[in-house]
């Protein structure tokens, strides 16, 4: 069940008309009224299940949401997580607070659980699940189940928020749109097309026999082709997400495979992957806000990220935070696999040269 609906997130991602009906399964899972997408860069763009449009759509025009402070609460946070209300107020805060008293509780909701997510684009996305207020608050098993989904809903939502929730018209005008990096792959990786962000790339990707992508940096050509062929059995499976190096073991991308799936084959034919590229340049040290919209890495993962940047040991990082240095091991070895790194040294190569390119 979980992977089928991990197929429909993804195919929403181009087929953004589909949103509601993924946003009715979040809600249904945790026993909610409706749920909610929004999309904001220069402008702001937003899509609801049927059953709370209406009370969204004054939401939005009456002034309500600029005024809301849960979008600023989820924004403040670095944990890749959803959130209940009581992670930010009391009861008794609730209860005066003009949104809940005034808009969400006379139309019968007044819990949610909800995330932000701050891509290094520039798009900020908020989803939440919005519940009636006499089944009370969402309960943390309902936030773990959200919690599982994150990852593909942040990936599929990117895409969405590139493309202005609009389904592009075909495949050459839907890449054109992403304003990034873009390449459409087969399941053996041969490109059936490429924008022009892609071919102006040739450092980076270059074009092999039968079109077959051939990416410089070996490591990046070895998680690719392996993602892939997981990508094969399951939407779900492998790393989705890792960095593409320079020959001075630079990151100079980040790459994000997202599968084609179901309708999305409409818009991109026969296609079975889209490989969307995010840039980076140098800095010193990465901010937990990117390693955490890069990697979906958790706070402390990031702290041991930035450590390695800045050349600091393991048992640096487990004085300074006060943990046991077997604690700062697991999360290296999490912080590892989530960026495709083999070795330490590897690692802090990566750390010491990811930042946000101005041009993103």
């Amino acid at each position: 069940m979980e992977d089928e609906l991990i197929d429909r997130i993804y195919e929403c991602s181009v087929v953004p008309e589909l949103w509601p009906a993924v946003l009715d399964d979040l809600a249904t899972l945790t026993e909610s009224r409706g749920g909610i997408l929004f999309s904001a860069r220069r402008s702001l763009f937003w899509t609801a299940s049927g059953s709370v449009r209406d009370v969204f759509e004054a939401y939005v025009n009456d002034g309500w949401f600029m005024r809301c402070p849960r979008r600023t609460c989820l924004m403040s946070k670095s944990d890749p997580s959803f959130f209940v209300e009581q992670d930010f107020w009391s009861d008794d805060e609730i209860e005066v607070d003009p949104i809940y008293r005034d808009f969400f509780r006379p139309r019968g909701l007044g819990w949610s659980a909800g995330t932000g997510l701050q891509m290094p684009t520039g798009d900020n996305i908020v989803f939440s699940v919005e519940r009636d207020l006499e089944r009370g608050p969402v309960e943390p098993e309902h936030v773990a189940a959200l919690n599982r989904l994150r990852p593909h809903l942040a990936r599929s939502a990117l895409v969405s928020a590139r493309l202005g929730l609009q389904r592009g018209r075909g495949a050459t005008e839907a890449l054109a749109e992403l304003r990034l990096p873009a390449l459409l792959l087969n399941e053996a990786g041969v490109v059936i097309e490429a924008n022009s962000w892609a071919q102006d790339l040739p450092d980076q990707f270059k074009f092999g026999a039968h079109d077959r992508l051939v990416v410089a940096d070996k490591s990046a050509q070895e998680l690719l082709a392996a993602n892939l062929k997981l990508m094969g059995n399951s939407s779900a499976a492998g790393r989705a997400s890792f960095p593409l190096r320079d020959e001075f073991g630079t990151a100079t991308l980040v790459l994000h495979l997202i599968p084609i799936s179901r309708s999305a084959h409409d818009i991109f034919g026969p296609s079975f992957a889209l490989l969307l590229a995010t840039p980076v340049s140098s800095e010193r040290a990465p901010s937990v806000d990117l390693m955490r919209s890069l990697f979906d890495m958790t706070p402390a993962e990031a702290r041991v990220g930035q450590a390695m940047a800045r050349g600091q040991t393991l048992e640096d990082v487990a004085t300074d935070h006060g943990v046991s240095i077997n604690t700062v091991r697991n999360q290296l070895r999490a912080v590892l696999e989530k960026t495709g790194c083999a070795r330490q040294a590897e690692l802090a190569a990566l750390m010491a040269n990811l930042a946000v390119a101005p041009s993103a």
